[in-house]
């Protein structure tokens, strides 16, 4: 099978994060500071990234401001010809380090918000964080960086639509996604603290339209509704190993920053094998590539070139085998699990990351 052509690139430089937030979806065993890859290795990672064809770069995490020379990633990115964007909690993120990293090339930023005020925010973040993060990203627009915000939806704070949209827009952001909790790491674990209700669901989805609609032009609304409650998968990085990488802060490249999920798929390392070859000859990445693995109903359905074959992390938390059909999906045999998910009863506490 001839491998396609990435253009994204995810990497993951820690795992240490100032936030706790419950519906993190970093492994439960997150990677520890001496086993983070240090930045020679970065560096190479980066370039043959571009070799490959990747465009674009997210420096995530954790918290990647914690990773010292993250400045030296962002400027090899830059001379490699690639877009960088920024994506944090905003800790950390004061006037000087801006100076800092717009001088090395960074192209965006995207901050993360837990609601729309402070009593909920630092709730949720389980630190005092939220006015901390409004200064992170006026002091982003000031510099003239286009501005991405990120709000996790779930069940204590989906209902403040309305404001949280009112707050991006004072911010002057340019982006805001509203992401519906995915359920994967310590999300898995915290889902009954987490769902939302269907009339929740619904109600966002309509706040989220009508807002979008008003603000064409000016601010990008993107809604995204949670799995759980679909019909029929989405098309999960539109395909497995089609369109992007992750590399993790310990040098494992997944398809999908959620692939460690998958208990019995190997993932090779940067260390040891170049970008290039893992992208194209290594088993994790080619397991589920194309449609060749899918099983019945995905085999026959026309629908398997639109959402190919959903999401196989999924799969694998919810039936035990990444190979088996998206429980999501109407037609899987396994709908149940999903169904019943539904209707377990709400927790009323969350674990925190730790």
């Amino acid at each position: 099978m001839t491998s396609p052509r990435p253009y994204g690139l995810l990497a993951e430089l820690t795992h240490r994060c100032p936030l706790s937030c419950p519906y993190c979806s970093n492994p439960l065993e997150l990677t520890a500071r001496e086993e983070e890859l240090p930045a020679e290795v970065w560096v190479r990672v980066l370039a043959q990234a571009a070799q490959l064809g990747v465009v674009q770069v997210g420096f995530s995490g954790g918290e990647p401001l914690l990773y010292r020379d993250l400045p030296r990633l962002i400027a090899t990115a830059r001379s490699e010809g690639m877009y960088s964007n920024l994506i944090t909690s905003g800790l950390g993120l004061d006037a000087a380090r801006v100076r800092e990293l717009r001088s090395e090339g960074l192209d965006a930023v995207q901050i993360s918000l837990q609601a729309d005020e402070a009593t909920l925010g630092d709730e949720v973040a389980g630190a005092s964080a939220h006015e901390r993060k409004l200064e992170a990203a006026r002091t982003v627009v000031a510099a003239g960086f286009p501005l991405g915000l990120n709000v996790v939806l779930h069940r204590r704070n989906i209902d403040r639509l309305d404001a949280i949209i009112a707050l991006a827009e004072s911010l002057g952001a340019m982006r805001l996604e509203l992401a519906n909790t995915q359920f994967y790491g310590w999300a898995f674990r915290n889902r009954t603290a987490l769902l939302p209700t269907l009339e929740q669901v619904r109600h966002a989805e309509q706040t989220a339209s009508r807002h979008a609609a008003r603000l064409a032009g000016r601010m990008q609304v993107i809604y995204v509704l949670p799995d759980y409650y679909e019909q029929r998968p989405k098309p999960c990085l539109h395909g497995w190993a089609s369109r992007s990488l992750t590399v993790n802060p310990r040098g494992d490249v997944l398809p999908c920053q959620a692939a460690n999920a998958i208990p019995d798929l190997a993932f090779d390392n940067v260390r040891t094998h170049s970008l290039g070859w893992i992208w194209r000859e290594s088993d994790a990445f080619n397991r589920f590539r194309g449609f060749e693995w899918m099983p019945e109903p995905c085999q026959s359905c026309p629908e398997r070139e639109r959402d190919f074959g959903g999401c196989r992390c999924q799969a694998a938390l919810l039936t035990g085998d990444a190979a088996n059909t998206d429980p999501v999906c109407e037609f899987s045999p396994d709908r149940a699990v999903v169904d019943a998910i539904l209707a377990e009863p709400a927790a009323d506490a969350w674990t925190y990351r730790g």
